[in-house]
């Protein structure tokens, strides 16, 4: 089966390379940047503004080839790809929680932003907490992690 997306727009950000951007928008501090929707997905944004926070999916452009075994950014072990956020996948999906500060026109200025300028939007969804929060979360090998890192390094290139 193909699946085929058409993208709706695009991400710009002040991060132009893979190394030194954030490795997931918590660690993107308040980095700042805005999505440009493409003008035929406009009348989508009716009503978004009343939301703080927006899920962006994303095309991965500039990541390498797959592995299903990878050295993730937190840790010095070989993991499974589907156990960790490793950007090169078999289908390179972003998925980023970000703050939606403004909606202007076809405009979206976002907080918090860890994706590469130039990254193709494949949707936007509200966060919800009601809906996208979870009690009781195991973070499997997340939990023994004691390295910390903010930002992308050259191991996925």
């Amino acid at each position: 089966m193909k699946i085929e997306y058409q993208p709706i727009g695009i991400v710009h950000s002040p991060f132009m390379e893979q190394e030194g951007t954030p490795i997931q928008p918590s660690r993107a501090k308040n980095a700042e940047g805005t999505v440009e929707v493409f003008q035929e997905f406009v009348e989508g944004l009716s009503d978004l503004d009343g939301f703080s926070h927006i899920i962006l999916l994303c095309h991965l452009h500039k990541t390498g080839r797959h592995r299903l075994k990878v050295v993730p950014f937190l840790d010095t072990q070989l993991r499974g790809l589907f156990a960790t956020r490793a950007p090169s996948r078999p289908n390179p999906i972003g998925l980023s929680v970000v703050e939606l500060l403004n909606v202007d026109g076809n405009v979206l200025t976002i907080r918090g932003v860890d994706l590469l300028d130039g990254t193709p939007v494949l949707d936007i969804k509200p966060y919800v907490g009601e809906f996208d929060d979870r009690a009781r979360v195991r973070k499997g090998w997340l939990e023994h992690v004691q390295r910390q890192t903010d930002v992308a390094d050259d191991r996925f290139q």
